[in-house]
């Protein structure tokens, strides 16, 4: 219990922040033209019940009048029901993509902000497949917050309108104890209320496996697809060294745990629909059967039978909502689980980042140097791997960072701010830009004029610009593919990309660089002349280099061991 009351404070919190948004005029405008007009629909079944009795009475009676006026009666609610019917799906759908248009919006900012995207995949918790959680939990958790949340108030309608047509129609049974005889009121109402406590405590007994094998389910799902996007995007270096063997056994591990999570899920889903089965073709038959005996000793007519039966049906399936929806309630809890475990990583990043005494210190100063203060670097575990680095770099130096590669990589990272981890202070130049070139640049799916602009607009640089810088980094022979579509992450050689990392450099001339094996796909030749082209283009900046090119040191004023 304490475990699901926390899960709904949690989702109320997430909710009240959609409620408070700055959309929250249009949003709460939806809102209470869906309730309205789910009021609407309430009256509408509660009228249909009303033509269902006059009916029978008339068919009792042998009324011809009587049928004509439920015909005419019957064709008025029939216009008025499809208007309203059609009305209200298109603003609850309305509703459905805002709340996933904002709850995308928002877990996606928090996750893509600072390299958050990046940290939370060295800190322990429920993180994994950060795509699935933003692309189909958020999906699940609106739109089946909304059809739940609408089914849950017309509900609560149908039992408050159909609660007074019920004790008229239930009239006074008197309980003959042999010693005393007991009236009882309502008696249709107290038998409805009894009846639905029992299935819904029988249905939420059978429905308690299906959340925790619905979350499992959904994860070795996202295992799988991501399983097979790695292959994609590694398909070349797959085919090279004739790995798909390894490949379809690894695919075929994770399928099979993904079977075994859907056995588990199927279990539980055979378990709920024989019971909502059996629950279903029982509410045909009882409301009958308990109210005939009244009806054969002639205490109410043909269509109070009717009445009573279908009012008891409304009432019952008010009242059993949490039977009904057993399989979404749990497919719902469990998007909602793995948005909120997704949340609260962040949310542990932001409060560990919040404690400055522990981490790496990047402060900015008005002065042209880059500077280390008794920088130490460690992993999240604690291990050390680099530590007592002291340096200062000037406007203009070239450094080679010597030693151990991966704690070259590591320092880049705590420069940039996104690898907190150790301690010290970085005290980075306020004047110009910092500019950092992976190993592989990262060129998004699109046209090849956009991926090499990129983060930046295509407006920022013009068509000569570009040319310029693709002549000088040597793949003028893309300039004729700007403006084509492709994933040019898959489609070029990684030499070709990493001259793309070149482009971008020229373009953006930045006055801090920092390369991390920027080119160790190029030959000696191709590396020199790359690091010849920065120092011609860009005389002033200042070069951090971490490189394994045997003959580079000549290009560098000083150097830095870790």
């Amino acid at each position: 219990m304490p475990q699901s009351r926390n899960f709904f404070v949690e989702f109320l919190r997430l909710t009240k922040k959609f409620w408070c948004s700055n959309r929250k005029t249009k949003i709460r405008a939806t809102v209470f033209l869906l309730a309205f007009l789910t009021l609407m629909q309430m009256a509408m079944a509660v009228l249909f019940t009303q033509w269902s009795a006059d009916l029978f009475n008339a068919l009792e009676q042998h009324s011809m009048r009587g049928l004509i006026t439920q015909v005419g009666m019957l064709a008025i609610l029939f216009v008025a029901d499809v208007i309203l019917t059609g009305s209200h799906l298109a603003i609850k759908r309305n509703l459905q993509i805002q709340w996933r248009d904002w709850m995308t919006e928002y877990v996606f900012s928090r996750w893509m902000r600072a390299g958050r995207h990046y940290l939370i995949t060295h800190l322990p918790g429920e993180h994994d497949n950060p795509d699935g959680r933003i692309a189909e939990d958020c999906r699940v958790a609106a739109e089946s917050a909304v059809v739940m949340g609408h089914s849950l108030f017309y509900s609560i309608l149908l039992l408050v309108g159909f609660t007074q047509v019920l004790w008229s129609r239930s009239g006074v049974v008197t309980l003959d104890l042999g010693f005393a005889q007991i009236p009882i009121y309502g008696h249709l109402i107290w038998i409805a209320i009894i009846y639905s406590a029992l299935a819904s405590w029988l249905g939420w007994r059978v429905s308690q496996p299906l959340t925790g094998a619905t979350n499992a389910r959904q994860s070795a799902e996202a295992n799988f697809r991501a399983s097979l996007i790695e292959a994609q995007e590694n398909s070349q270096a797959i085919a090279l060294i004739h790995a798909e063997s390894c490949e379809r056994h690894a695919f075929h591990e994770l399928f099979r745990k993904l079977r075994v999570v859907w056995d588990v899920q199927t279990a539980a889903w055979r378990n709920i629909v024989m019971f909502g089965d059996g629950y279903s073709v029982l509410n045909m038959a009882f409301p009958l059967l308990i109210s005939a005996p009244r009806y054969i000793l002639g205490k109410i007519t043909l269509g109070a039978l009717m009445q009573s039966a279908q009012s008891f049906q409304h009432m019952v399936g008010a009242l059993s909502w949490p039977v009904n929806n057993l399989g979404g309630i749990a497919e719902w809890r469990a998007s909602v689980e793995r948005i909120l475990s997704l949340l609260k990583v962040l949310d542990n990043v932001d409060e560990e980042l919040a404690k400055s005494d522990h981490w790496i210190q990047v402060k900015s100063f008005d002065r042209p140097v880059l500077a280390f203060r008794d920088l130490s670097i460690v992993k999240y575990d604690g291990s050390v791997v680099a530590q007592d680095i002291n340096m200062e770099i000037g406007k203009g130096e070239h450094v080679l960072i010597t030693g151990n590669a991966f704690a070259g990589a590591k320092l880049f990272r705590a420069i940039a701010g996104i690898r907190p981890w150790g301690s010290g202070v970085i005290e980075l130049p306020n004047q110009g830009r910092l500019f950092f070139m992976p190993p592989r640049p990262h060129l998004p799916t699109g046209t090849l004029r956009n991926a090499i602009c990129y983060p930046s607009s295509r407006r920022v640089f013009t068509q000569e610009q570009i040319e310029q810088a693709l002549r000088l980094a040597g793949i003028e022979h893309l300039i004729d593919q700007l403006d084509q579509r492709d994933n040019w992450g898959t489609t070029l050689a990684r030499e070709e990309q990493q001259r793309l990392g070149m482009v971008r450099l020229l373009l953006n001339r930045p006055q801090w660089i920092f390369l991390e094996e920027a080119f160790d796909s190029l030959d000696t030749q191709g590396e020199e002349q790359m690091l010849h082209l920065i120092c011609e283009q860009l005389p002033e900046a200042t070069l951090l280099a971490i490189s394994r090119m045997p003959n580079g040191a000549s290009f560098y004023s000083r150097r830095l061991a870790l």
